[in-house]
């Protein structure tokens, strides 16, 4: 003899038959049942959303093997649960079975690199694909997501080595676009202090012929009866005996001092061969000084 009652707990609902034909949907709570008249629960249906997760192994286009995590949410039609009782005897294997229809039709048509990048396109058409087929049988398919896509181990560590390089080669390029960078900053500012360097000794240079024609100006107008050459004279004597001062004061010099040409007069300058000549002397007195200070 069957039960008098049954309560089928929220969100489920109980299948009722009598005398092994459908009767009548039992909902959450305590309903009652004629056990006389061969009335007994058939089975429970579950109206929560639920989850399926299919693994499904395919090949790409490039002939490397994938698996793909596709997970399946559905839920019970409340309208239809004589459908989703009665029509199918296994919902889960017939849901896996249109996914691995829909994976290995699609899959094998791209390269692994456009699978990662067409996954949510793969999970629509899952979608689609359930949610025509497992209509009839009083199914809602809510969503359905590709959750991993995993490439045998050694493809994924080529990946991840191509990957590394692209990114290794794209920082050396960088690195020497700075370098060069840096390189062409220091020329120009190099450049920039030569020329701004010139311009401060040219201008210097203006300064000082300023000074000295205002000098002998000056001195003309103050001494009567000197010629400007005189003039000239005296201050190139000043300038040289500056330059003796300016030479001596440093003991650790390094200034090599030739005396100047013995033809001519004083400042004009002499011959080249006058040049050697002075210089090959003052080397000559250098050496016989350090020969002396070393015995």
């Amino acid at each position: 003899m069957g039960n008098l009652w049954t309560c089928p707990r929220e969100e489920t609902v109980a299948v009722i038959e009598r005398f092994g034909k459908y009767s009548h949907i039992a909902f959450p709570g305590c309903n009652c049942l004629n056990p006389f008249c061969g009335e007994g629960v058939a089975g429970i249906l579950s109206l929560r959303v639920q989850q399926l997760e299919v693994k499904c192994e395919t090949k790409t286009k490039d002939n490397v093997f994938v698996t793909l995590v596709v997970s399946v949410q559905y839920q019970v039609r409340r309208d239809h649960t004589f459908d989703a009782f009665y029509k199918l005897t296994n919902s889960h294997s017939q849901i896996s079975s249109y996914v691995f229809d829909v994976v290995r039709a699609s899959v094998p048509k791209m390269n692994l690199d456009d699978v990662f990048l067409e996954k949510e396109a793969i999970a629509r058409s899952i979608r689609n694909e359930l949610t025509k087929s497992m209509g009839n049988f009083g199914f809602d398919i809510l969503q359905a997501l590709v959750n991993d896509i995993a490439p045998a181990a050694k493809v994924k560590e080529a990946m991840n080595d191509i990957n590394a390089a692209q990114r290794l080669r794209l920082a050396a390029f960088e690195k020497a676009e700075a370098s060069k960078v840096k390189v062409v900053k220091e020329a120009e500012a190099e450049a920039e202090a030569k020329y701004l360097q010139g311009a401060g000794v040219a201008r210097q240079r203006q300064a000082i012929v300023a000074g000295l024609q205002q000098s002998v100006r000056d001195f003309k107008e103050s001494v009567t009866g000197v010629a400007a050459h005189d003039v000239l004279e005296l201050m190139l004597v000043t300038q040289y005996f500056d330059m003796l001062r300016e030479v001596g004061a440093n003991a650790k010099t390094n200034t090599v001092f030739t005396p100047g040409p013995s033809g001519g007069e004083a400042g004009t300058g002499g011959s080249a061969a006058e040049l050697v000549a002075g210089l090959r002397s003052s080397m000559l007195e250098a050496g016989c000084v350090q020969s002396m200070s070393r015995a």
